[in-house]
């Protein structure tokens, strides 16, 4: 079962902000944000306001970040020793790496999860 974050939509659209993407489809932006929230209202609210702040456009199934400045992964990516369970995949992980976002630490992720959410593979 996954931890819910005290504000998802907060934290929903800072994660958008920070992707290296120059187009996601639909589907493989819903794939990050589910590694904020299930909820498929949650998600709706994440991807207006998003939209809405100018952090992404949509045209039909694409999504375009408007990138204003990529995760820093010396400085707002931190790795834990653990037992921890990858928010994306749900793989058991030894190490987790957390994004520093203002709106809250956001992981625990696997290795090749967090290339991915972010942007970087």
């Amino acid at each position: 079962m996954r931890e819910e974050v005290e504000d998802p939509v907060a934290l929903g659209v800072q994660l958008l902000e920070r992707l290296e993407h120059e187009e996601l489809s639909l589907a493989e932006v819903i794939d990050r944000i589910e590694t904020v929230t299930t909820d498929p209202a949650t998600t709706r609210e994440i991807l207006d306001t998003a939209e809405a702040r100018g952090i992404i456009d949509r045209e039909d199934a694409t999504v375009r970040p408007n990138r204003s400045s990529f995760l820093s992964f010396e400085a707002e990516v931190v790795t834990k020793e653990g037992e921890f369970t990858c928010r994306r995949c749900g793989a058991s992980i030894s190490t987790g790496y957390f994004m520093k976002l203002d709106a809250g630490e956001h992981g625990p992720f696997g290795s090749s999860c967090i290339r991915k959410v972010t942007g970087r593979e």
